[in-house]
């Protein structure tokens, strides 16, 4: 991001270099003037958090409400604060409570250390920054109401985005009472506020000539890393985020399989997925020759599912797949499908997925039976693998479902 000695006449005239630019101030430590393609301007803190050494941001003002001599100021002060070990995030928070804005109240309740070891906190911070802020962000605690919520669902629900907005709307609620027990207001203005719409199963499935299209334009749409996850939660049917943040110690390339650890998995359970030679090659693909720790590593740590979930809707957004739009769970729903189609049993597909509702239902299923299918969902997953490669075009099209194969 580009650093200049901020002025008066250039706060008012700064354009940003694409949707959004955080221009930093050359004479007060950390201050930016982030400026969107929207136009609005306002003032940011930027820092490392006393916490966990994190990079953070504070949002401290709007331009041109907030001045650049008081936004000075205030980064001043907000310096102070880390120097001596404080997040200004809560800081300037508590004593700004009756003019904090809905933004404000963001970066206060993600700063927050009991949200912050949650594992949704940074989906719900994207959630968040991406939907509310740019809408609201500047409504006061004291001025919010039920319309300032509504706006923001009501332009997800347009987008078609329902799940999405529900989603938002139970993060918005969520920071309201969090604010009522943190005293930065009095009552909740959202209390007894209903969901914009009820949730529903989607049921995307993709057809066997999207499957070829996707399959063929993933390396150009995508980056490649990302490319491999979609690949491999298309041929494993698993989520994407136990794709994405696969580790090298999970993998017994030798047993050819990968064993999910309970702690990775939603359900806390462990889960072990067989791996085909479709599976197997992408993941070598994947890995290369180093030593990292994670197979899709990004710095220290895995990609973030949330990233590739974000980098899929945007280049779904400009049809770089040349299909309609779908997301990284339809690939799971996809594969589940395209086995019961070729005749897997119900309970070695609940195997599959993990899911327990399927496997473990029941008294004897789940106290007496206590097979694992290891040998079925293999057979399962090498039939799926067959199947992709005759739709995309990687072997032959001579593939029999397991019902006829053994009559």
């Amino acid at each position: 991001m580009p650093t200049v000695t901020l002025t008066d006449r250039f706060c008012a005239t700064a354009k940003p270099i694409g949707s959004r630019t955080d221009y930093f101030d050359s004479m007060a430590r950390g201050l930016a003037l982030r400026v969107t393609d929207k136009g609005h301007r306002s003032w940011c803190f930027h820092f490392r958090s006393p916490r966990d050494g994190k990079r953070a941001r504070a949002t401290i003002g709007r331009y041109p409400s907030t001045t650049l001599a008081t936004a000075r100021g205030k980064a001043l002060e907000a310096r102070g604060h880390v120097d001596e070990g404080n997040d200004p995030r809560l800081v300037l928070a508590g004593q700004a409570t009756t003019g904090m804005t809905v933004a404000g109240l963001v970066d206060a309740y993600l700063a927050d250390p009991e949200k912050a070891a949650l594992r949704s906190r940074d989906e719900i911070a994207r959630r968040l920054r991406k939907n509310v802020v740019p809408v609201i962000g500047e409504v006061k605690l004291s001025e919010l109401r039920r319309r300032d919520a509504r706006k923001v669902t009501d332009a997800m629900l347009r987008r078609g985005v329902k799940a999405e907005a529900i989603r938002v709307f139970e993060d918005v609620r969520g920071i309201v009472r969090w604010a009522v027990q943190h005293e930065y207001i009095e009552t909740n203005p959202l209390a007894g506020m209903a969901k914009p719409a009820e949730a529903t199963s989607r049921d995307r499935v993709l057809a066997d000539d999207e499957i070829q299209s996707l399959w063929a334009n993933l390396p150009e749409a995508v980056p490649s890393q990302v490319a491999q996850i979609l690949k491999l939660c298309l041929v494993t049917g698993q989520r994407v985020g136990e794709v994405a943040g696969m580790a090298r110690s999970e993998l017994d390339l030798v047993a050819r399989e990968w064993r999910l650890p309970g702690a990775r998995t939603k359900n806390g359970h462990a889960h072990t997925i067989p791996l085909c030679d479709m599976a197997i090659a992408i993941i070598d693909g994947a890995m290369g020759d180093d030593d990292r720790k994670y197979v899709f590593q990004e710095g220290r740590g895995s990609l973030s599912p949330a990233k590739v979930a974000r980098i899929v809707f945007e280049a779904n957004s400009v049809g770089r797949f040349g299909i309609d739009q779908w997301s990284s769970h339809d690939l799971r729903r996809t594969t589940l499908t395209g086995m019961a189609r070729m005749g897997v049993a119900p309970i070695v597909l609940g195997h599959v997925a993990n899911h327990r509702s399927t496997t473990r239902a029941g008294v004897t299923l789940a106290v007496y039976a206590r097979y694992t299918y290891d040998k079925e969902k293999r057979a399962a997953l090498e039939l799926w693998a067959d199947r992709l490669a005759a739709i995309t075009g990687k072997g032959a099209a001579n593939v029999v479902s397991i019902e006829r194969g053994q009559r």
